[in-house]
């Protein structure tokens, strides 16, 4: 490596890997995390990055990403899903299999991989699917897909409704030390519901769908990893009822994780009624009750939840343009998961900025036993800088994501992302376009 050493001074270093929050200076150098200490001399030529009044941290680390590509480079492409990580203080994303082709054989897993290195702004790493073709009938090739750099297996988008095949995936995927991450959902309960069952759905005439379709698949595959000793990690959790059950399972001993996305977080149901059936509030688990909502958040506070993960789902403004029950389901949120985040938990004192920090980048790491989310000297030159207090302003122009599907456009939102560091290399400014990859 051979990039011009970069000495961050003056800022707030958040480090949850090490319990550090305190004021430091950062160096990177070739490539890596050089030193973390008071008052570090430049080295020449050195770049010296004033962040008085900003927040230093591990770049962010997302396990639940669609690049789509390869197949739907209309929606999105490694190289603009990246360049929107980067935007959003994302320094390492797990890329779901969902592609056409399917991510199930060696190949496919092994072209990704390529075309990260070759456009990628960020460190990428697919995950590969469970079943050949995402049809819940045969296991893929987990095998040689973890000799290609998969990181997990899933059928995210789908369920995996036969359970037999879960349970082989999950004693397979423990031989090669793989967690299993599963789109729960029983598709014979959800029967064409296209937002969560209840008083809203039943106002807007729209078919509901229950909170039981996720929690009873919850409860099937805890027993399953438990019969197995696999390693279940859940996707996107939206209901207390699947919460209740990781917590008994956990207690139990049974080796689960989960997630939450920002907008089960933040959003309700009520708000598919209040946006006047804007698609954008269209996503799978749908948005759901105002009791669900706090059942999540208070499983941030006791530990249930283990991470926070976008669930970047680009779609393109003609698709989402169709009526609300025929769009399909799915939204943005690399570039506005830092603020919206900010300014719903930080700002009104609900969430610890380092809490926050360790949801974003050092817990998701440790899930899927990534080298990420710390700012230890020898560590991937990793960093993002931000501001808890600037506004970001989120418009349709303003993301680098090919698709612009938020439910946040036309928000101001409290808190905004400065510069991005990979490996050591600038990838995103705040106010300039047209930067670089940096070979993930």
């Amino acid at each position: 490596m051979n990039e011009v050493p970069v000495l961050i001074t003056g800022g707030r270093v958040i480090d949850p890997s090490r319990g550090i929050d305190q004021f430091l200076d950062v160096l990177l150098r070739d490539g890596v995390v050089a030193a973390v200490d008071e008052r570090i001399a430049p080295p020449k030529g050195a770049e010296v990055v004033d962040a008085s009044g900003l927040v230093v941290a591990p770049g962010f680390v997302d396990l639940h990403t669609h690049l789509r590509e390869p197949g739907f480079e209309y929606k999105e492409t490694i190289a603009s899903g990246t360049a929107a990580a980067a935007a959003g203080g994302y320094t390492t994303v797990c890329a779901m299999a969902n592609t056409d082709p399917v991510v199930d054989d060696a190949p496919t897993a092994a072209f990704v991989v390529r075309r990260a290195r070759e456009t990628g702004h960020v460190h990428v790493y697919p995950i590969g699917a469970l079943s050949k073709g995402l049809k819940g009938v045969e296991l893929a090739e987990i095998g040689s897909m973890k000799a290609e750099g998969i990181v997990a297996i899933s059928d995210d988008g789908k369920p995996v409704v036969h359970g037999n095949l879960m349970r082989r995936a999950l004693e397979y995927a423990s031989m090669f030390g793989l967690p299993v991450v599963v789109h729960e959902e029983d598709p014979s309960l959800v029967a064409g519901g296209v937002m969560n069952e209840g008083w809203a759905a039943t106002r807007l005439g729209l078919a509901g769908w229950p909170a039981v379709a996720e929690s009873s698949m919850v409860a099937r595959d805890v027993q399953l990893a438990a019969l197995a000793g696999a390693r279940l990690h859940v996707a996107h959790v939206s209901t207390a009822g699947s919460l209740a059950v990781i917590r008994q399972a956990r207690a139990s001993g049974v080796k689960v994780t989960c997630e939450v996305t920002p907008h089960h977080l933040t959003l309700v149901d009520e708000d598919v009624a209040r946006s006047g059936y804007d698609t954008r509030f269209k996503m799978n688990p749908p948005l759901r009750s105002e009791e669900d909502r706090r059942a999540l958040v208070e499983g941030l506070l006791d530990g249930t939840i283990d991470c926070i993960a976008t669930d970047h789902a680009p779609h393109h403004a003609d698709e989402k343009a169709l009526e609300f029950a025929d769009a399909p389901f799915g939204v943005t949120g690399l570039e506005t998961a830092l603020p919206v985040l900010i300014d719903a938990f930080v700002a009104t004192k609900v969430l610890s900025l380092s809490r926050l920090v360790e949801l974003l980048s050092t817990a998701p790491a440790r899930v899927f036993g990534l080298a990420a989310g710390t700012l230890a000297p020898g560590a991937a030159g990793d960093v993002v800088l931000f501001s808890t207090t600037k506004p970001t302003q989120v418009t349709v122009d303003s993301f680098r994501s090919r698709s612009s599907n938020s439910p946040w456009v036309g928000a101001s939102l409290r808190g905004r992302v400065e510069r991005t560091w990979v490996r050591g290399r600038e990838v995103y400014r705040h106010g300039v376009r047209g930067e670089s990859p940096a070979a993930g």
